[in-house]
């Protein structure tokens, strides 16, 4: 059942800014990684998520809400961090969770207490002399202080330190244990990679490619770096491997008696009887990650993203 719906969805702001014919589904209790730099259109399909934007084409709904005509009633019920923090500098942090406490109805203030005290907030002072980290983590704080069953995140670990980055992604993970429906908007890997259970790219507004996480984890075509002791089994190797139709030679080093090459897991017998005739260094595996797959989009040197089979 998708709780977190965007269906053909384009704002365009002109410049090639905005997004174009977005489609996709969050499904209840699902970790949702929407991944792409800064500026890529992650925050403006967030904002009509909310319902603070207005479609040109397409809609967006959560629960079954249209949201921009249900934006009030969807936003009770749902935890939103915004990528971009803007709090009222008059008050204190403890006032404006206060504040906020009352704005949703929280009248037991324990679940909120144990949030302060996990992320390591210091609510009293003024929110204008705050730094940028204390106040993310006040941010957290009231995105999650209703417990609510849907959230959506927007660069989450913005201005935390690596500690407390790694502290989020704890949570998180306890949060997916819960059954919550995230979508988690981020341009960091790591965090992506920990939590999500399926990942859309979005490049210049338009979706890249939308796949299950654990399928970039499991491809069936690995990737080996092989170093061979003498130069003439290193010539001999390379002629075998030009021949052989079920080894993919991707890189080549001469000087250090090295090859990376790709093979399929139905063929890495055949690769174990080939190399059982070379002395060889060493063979190891070199993991294809999600950074690897995102660059296929990104790096202007590389012809062809290609699918995740």
């Amino acid at each position: 059942m998708a709780v977190i719906e965007i269906d053909h969805l384009t704002k365009d702001y002109g410049h090639n800014r905005g997004v174009f014919d977005v489609t996709f589904q969050v499904e209840k209790g699902e970790v949702y990684g929407f991944l792409g730099p800064n500026g890529a259109g992650k925050t403006t399909a967030i904002r009509h998520i909310m319902g603070f934007s207005k479609p040109q084409k397409g809609n967006t709904t959560v629960n079954g809400l249209n949201s921009w005509q249900n934006a009030s009633d969807i936003l009770r019920g749902l935890g939103y961090l915004p990528g971009e923090i803007a709090l009222p500098e008059y008050l204190s942090g403890t006032q404006f969770i206060d504040m906020m406490a009352k704005l949703r109805g929280i009248k037991d203030m324990s679940y909120t207490h144990q949030l302060v005290k996990q992320f390591e907030l210091e609510p009293t002072g003024n929110l204008k002399r705050m730094s940028l980290g204390m106040k993310r983590k006040l941010a957290i704080v009231t995105a999650f202080m209703h417990d609510p069953d849907v959230i959506v995140l927007d660069e989450p670990t913005s201005g935390l330190d690596p500690i407390m980055q790694h502290q989020f992604i704890e949570f998180i993970k306890v949060e997916k244990t819960r059954g919550k429906t995230i979508l988690l908007s981020s341009h960091i890997f790591k965090e992506i990679d920990a939590t999500c259970d399926r990942i859309s790219i979005i490049k210049e507004g338009r979706l890249m490619s939308t796949f299950i996480a654990e399928d970039l984890r499991n491809l069936s075509v690995k990737t080996y770096k092989i170093e061979l002791k003498h130069e003439e089994q290193f010539n001999r190797f390379q002629l075998e491997l030009n021949h052989n139709t079920c080894i993919n030679v991707q890189k080549v080093d001469i000087h250090k008696k090295q090859v990376v090459i790709q093979v399929d897991n139905r063929a890495m017998n055949e690769l174990i009887t080939l190399l059982a005739n070379y002395d060889i260094n060493f063979f190891t595996e070199i993991k294809f990650t999600l950074e690897d797959y995102f660059m296929k989009f990104y790096d202007r040197h590389v012809s062809g993203a290609g699918g995740i089979s």
